[in-house]
């Protein structure tokens, strides 16, 4: 039986940190305006998705 070696590509993981990132920015801007804190889950999202893009077209 033929073993290949599984690599690992953690750049998907900048995804879920950029919307972490936009989680607890927006929790600074909750008690100001509900939809300052969507902004900064979804800003959060599209900083995660152009980083995983960038990672991932490295390699």
């Amino acid at each position: 039986m033929d073993e290949k070696v599984k690599i690992e590509d953690k750049s998907t993981w900048a995804t879920g940190g950029g919307l972490l990132l936009g989680l607890g920015v927006g929790f600074f801007f909750l008690q100001a305006s509900v939809l300052a804190f969507v902004g900064c889950l979804l800003g959060g999202l599209g900083l995660g998705l152009i980083l995983t893009a960038i990672i991932g077209g490295r390699k």
